[in-house]
């Protein structure tokens, strides 16, 4: 770190860079109020060891001119007048100061603790910056970490992102912060909706008829983005690994290629793996894709996240909606926090719309989540294992539901049944991933 010591004798100089030998400091003295000024500009240091009393003025004249320096350096006086100069160092700027005289350890001490103290500012000033650029994504759990981690890393690479998960969990918010954290992000990001286009339809909207009116090149320099890429016919998946594999491509009806300047980013909601196994994803296009995957995890995995983003939604849906700020009892959170959210952020953001529009009070409580969130029915997880089978809800007139996990318990057993005990199999009749039955049986194990 850059230090510059200001101080009138050059003997004190001498010997405060002496103390600071071994300290990973790179010390840099001068004795006047104007060399200082110099050096702020020459040197810009990061960290200062400043004297009060300067022979051409006051030391403190200089904490104006760093207030306009950024990233401003952290600052330490030294005075040999006791504490009101002290305090008056502190009011304006100052992070620390020393009274003189003092040995080495102590300036060794306070110095290095302002160097920790200003790298730690940073470190927070730069991951907030890098949070406002990951957008909407938000979220505290380890789950969350590790995708922020997979954004930035994906974010300085120009390979092929694969961003995979169940519906409702940010796919696409991760695809537009991968775009937005990169090289490209001055670029466009443009969404193609797989799921919707036949192979015919795919190649006219990705490659246009020749007049330069297909998506690709309405991308160039930017990012294209293929949601739910397992949707794609066979036919449609060979197209697209045309286009990953060679990087150009051919309007339809033109005689020559062009080269393709776009960053692919895919997305799909099923079990890559699993349909490449099942015969419905190209293996080429599988290995092609799955460079470097990003998972985003459901509500579930993450329920420690459930009532940051309740908050971030209610502040922002009250706010759209011109309506009072609405709070939430502390029943209504435990219902929230609780809830196992099979719709993910999606159902989550959309319950909180209905809790914010219909209630009428400024508190919601936990009848009221209930009834979004449940309807008829309140399957409610606690500690995220199902409650005791014996736990029916008895609505009257001799009617019994029974929890929506015993159900789905139920269900998932005849299938499994019925396929002579194939997980695999019970999972392609259920239409889900086989890693979804399974993390579900080894919940009812605990």
């Amino acid at each position: 770190m850059k230090t510059l010591i200001v101080e009138d004798s050059a003997t004190l100089c001498a010997i405060y860079s002496h103390y600071l030998d071994g300290s990973g400091l790179d010390v840099t003295a001068v004795e006047t109020l104007a060399a200082a000024r110099e050096m702020l500009v020459e040197l810009s240091p990061q960290l200062i060891l400043l004297d009060i009393e300067l022979p051409d003025g006051n030391g403190l004249d200089l904490m104006d001119d760093l207030w306009r320096i950024s990233p401003r350096p952290a600052v330490v006086v030294m005075t040999g007048h006791g504490a009101d100069y002290a305090e008056q160092a502190i009011e304006n700027g100052a992070d620390d100061f020393l009274n003189k005289p003092f040995d080495a350890a102590r300036l060794r001490v306070t110095l290095l603790n302002a160097a920790d103290k200003l790298a730690l500012s940073q470190q927070v000033e730069n991951l907030s910056v890098k949070r406002e650029r990951l957008g909407p994504l938000q979220g505290q759990s380890p789950a969350m970490h590790t995708v922020f981690e997979t954004v930035e890393s994906l974010a300085g690479t120009l390979a092929t992102a694969f961003v995979m998960g169940e519906s409702g969990t940010g796919k696409e918010l991760a695809a537009r912060a991968i775009h937005q954290l990169s090289a490209r992000a001055p670029g466009p990001f443009v969404v193609v909706d797989c799921a919707a286009l036949s192979a015919d339809q795919l190649e006219r909207a990705l490659f246009g008829d020749g007049q330069g009116n297909g998506l690709v090149a309405e991308a160039v320099a930017g990012s294209l983005f293929l949601d739910e890429v397992c949707s794609l016919s066979f036919e449609a998946q060979s197209t697209l690994l045309r286009l990953i594999q060679h990087g150009t491509y051919r309007p339809v009806g033109a005689a020559q290629e062009i080269a393709a300047d776009v960053r692919i980013i895919a997305s799909t909601n099923r079990d890559p793996l699993f349909e490449m196994r099942e015969g419905r994803l190209r293996e080429d296009l599988y290995y092609r894709l799955h460079v470097v995957p990003l998972r985003m995890p459901p509500v579930r995995e993450r329920s420690e996240d459930v009532l940051l983003l309740a908050q971030v939604f209610l502040a922002q849906i009250a706010e759209e909606e011109g309506k009072a700020p609405v709070e939430l009892s502390e029943a209504a959170a435990h219902a929230l926090k609780h809830y196992s959210w099979p719709g993910n952020v999606r159902q989550l953001e959309n319950a909180i719309r209905q809790l914010v529009l219909l209630g009428p009070a400024e508190e919601i409580t936990e009848a009221a989540v209930y009834r979004i969130i449940s309807g008829t029915e309140i399957a409610v997880e606690t500690d995220g294992l199902p409650q005791e089978p014996a736990a029916l809800l008895d609505i009257g007139d001799d009617i019994a539901i029974e929890p929506l996990w015993i159900t789905e318990k139920k269900a998932i057993e005849s299938a499994i049944a019925a396929c002579d005990g194939s997980v695999n199999r019970a999972a392609k009749q259920l239409q889900v991933a086989p890693s979804t039955l399974y993390r579900k049986i080894q919940a009812w194990k605990r």
